[in-house]
């Protein structure tokens, strides 16, 4: 966020449109000042929505972010995505991308204009946003190996690794080799196929201290169970 002393005549805003309205090969412009190259302009389609970016500042990951083919480098960060009607759709990172390891592999990563709508006025009113939705678990993606090692036919969802002592999970009495496959949230549903569709969907979907109920597969059957989620406590 920025401050500024300047007249209202000279700001020239962007329109800003929820990125919800994505879809994978869609065409996007990033805009910004790589390597100190003012004013520079590529462009490239969306590659893939809803990834879950882990960032060296904090032990949480970013949900939802956009992948593009959009060239990304050093000066870039801060700078709007947009559609080719010149709307921001996102904001995107090069440290995101760095603290992936994959900077040089001509992909771009950006904050999705969803998140920005959702978190702004917060960031301006009390200079952070706190109001992330927490499950209070670790998990990974179901493979077929690994429901081959758990004699299960499920390969799909995220599978339960550890369960915060006291936390929502743990108060609905989920366990450790649980598997998520949906979530039904507020009338909307949601199969689960990953941890990024997880994180995903806590982002888009859901607020702290709203009750979901969550499908799992435990021991080869099928149950539900309701979570009343928490507010994700502070970063380690």
């Amino acid at each position: 966020m920025l401050s500024a002393n300047a007249p209202q005549y000279e700001y020239k805003p962007f329109i800003i449109i929820s990125s919800s309205i994505l879809k994978v090969g869609d065409p996007v412009i990033a805009v910004g000042t790589p390597l100190g190259l003012t004013g520079s302009m590529t462009t490239g389609i969306v590659s893939a929505l809803g990834r879950t970016v882990s960032v060296s500042w904090s032990s949480y990951g970013i949900a939802d972010c956009i992948q593009t083919t959009a060239s990304v480098n050093p000066g870039n960060s801060g700078g709007p995505l947009l559609n080719y009607q010149g709307e921001v759709i996102g904001i995107t990172s090069y440290t995101a991308i760095t603290s992936q390891g994959v900077a040089a592999q001509g992909l771009g990563l950006a904050i999705p204009s969803s998140t920005i709508l959702r978190e702004i006025e917060a960031v301006i009113t009390n200079g952070s946003y706190n109001s992330h939705p927490w499950l209070g678990i670790s998990g990974t993606d179901m493979t077929f190996e690994v429901a081959q090692s758990m004699n299960t036919k499920v390969t799909y969802g995220v599978l339960i690794t550890q369960i915060t002592s006291g936390g929502p999970a743990d108060k609905a009495s989920l366990q450790v080799d649980d598997i998520i496959i949906e979530i039904n949230a507020a009338y909307i549903a949601a199969r689960i196929k990953s941890m990024d569709d997880l994180s995903t969907f806590q982002e888009e979907c859901t607020l702290p201290n709203q009750t979901i109920n969550v499908t799992i597969v435990r021991n080869s059957q099928t149950m539900t169970a309701s979570v009343k989620l928490g507010t994700r406590p502070p970063s380690t």
